[in-house]
């Protein structure tokens, strides 16, 4: 073959293989069908209280979907003492290595509320949270991060009794307290935590304890997607899985959708979640996530 004619067919081939569709170097985005999908898989474990098998469950699913992802999975146990004596909990802390090794902290909790006088599922709350952290992690796996992500699964937010003292949020704050002592919490430079975030009737209110220019920040993308419908300046105040990110002096937001008639119901099932209203969600986050970064690389604690 001339050797010239060789060298357009070689460069015809590589270009082929690049400009294909569906190549590695397309935009990955999030795909609200597959977080569905996960929600799926995780209401069919059943009712998913701290220190059930069904949570153990899950959390071998979230290592396996992880782990073929390439994004490693640590456990972070603890002991909580709670109204109904010690429970053994676990956070799954993933991490995604960025340019730097400051950390965006990007949480939900995986848990569902343990209730007695009926089968509780958690479609929406506990399902939502965990599925869109799955699936996120695929979309961020394939981005450039300027800062390391750290994609938390947090275990016990719900509370076993009643939301009073400290009967909630044991994960969260648990994982503030050990990233205290251990000194790890100098490198975390903002929180960003999502909750039920998949109602069919998407409303995420503003949370007004959360840092006001990370929610300004994430309420602006709404806007310029024209999605700003889903995301209203209404504001209300939820004490969440945050709060012990913001009393350690961290910037941190709640992303929460609580108008929602199935809440800690039996209702809470499948067929009230929507894959439209987690890619909405996860579309609006992706688009503020380089401004964020951009903010947090410029800001020293």
């Amino acid at each position: 073959m001339n050797p010239t004619r060789a060298l357009w067919m070689c460069l015809f081939l590589v270009a082929a293989v690049f400009c294909a569709p569906g190549n590695a170097a397309d935009p990955v985005t999030f795909d609200g069908g597959r977080a569905f999908e996960h929600v799926r898989a995780l209401v069919g474990f059943g009712p998913r209280p701290p220190g059930s098998s069904a949570l153990e469950q899950s959390r071998q699913y979230i290592r396996t979907q992880l782990g073929a992802m390439g994004v490693k999975v640590a456990d972070q146990r603890f002991e909580a003492s709670t109204p109904l004596g010690a429970v053994p909990m676990v956070n799954l802390r993933a991490t995604i290595p960025g340019v730097r090794p400051d950390r965006l902290v990007i949480g939900g909790h995986y848990d569902t509320k343990l209730f007695r006088q009926f089968r509780f599922v958690g479609a929406n709350d506990g399902g939502s949270s965990t599925a869109f952290l799955i699936e996120l992690a695929r979309v961020l796996k394939a981005r450039k991060n300027p800062l390391t992500i750290e994609l938390v699964f947090f275990d016990g937010e719900e509370a076993f009794i009643d939301w009073v003292g400290t009967d909630h949020t044991y994960g969260s704050r648990h994982y503030v307290k050990e990233a205290t002592r251990t000194g790890e919490l100098s490198s975390i430079k903002a929180m960003i935590l999502v909750d039920m975030i998949g109602d069919r009737d998407l409303n995420v209110l503003r949370e007004p304890r959360s840092t006001t220019w990370l929610t300004d920040l994430i309420w602006e993308s709404a806007k310029a997607l024209h999605l700003g419908a889903y995301f209203l300046d209404e504001r209300l105040d939820v004490e969440d899985d945050h709060v012990a990110f913001l009393h350690a002096g961290v910037p941190a937001v709640d992303i929460i959708d609580l108008d929602y008639a199935p809440w800690h119901t039996p209702e809470d099932t499948l067929d009230k979640v929507s894959a439209r209203s987690m890619e909405i969600v996860g579309a609006v986050l992706l688009d503020a996530l380089p401004k964020i970064e951009a903010r947090l690389i410029g800001v020293k604690r």
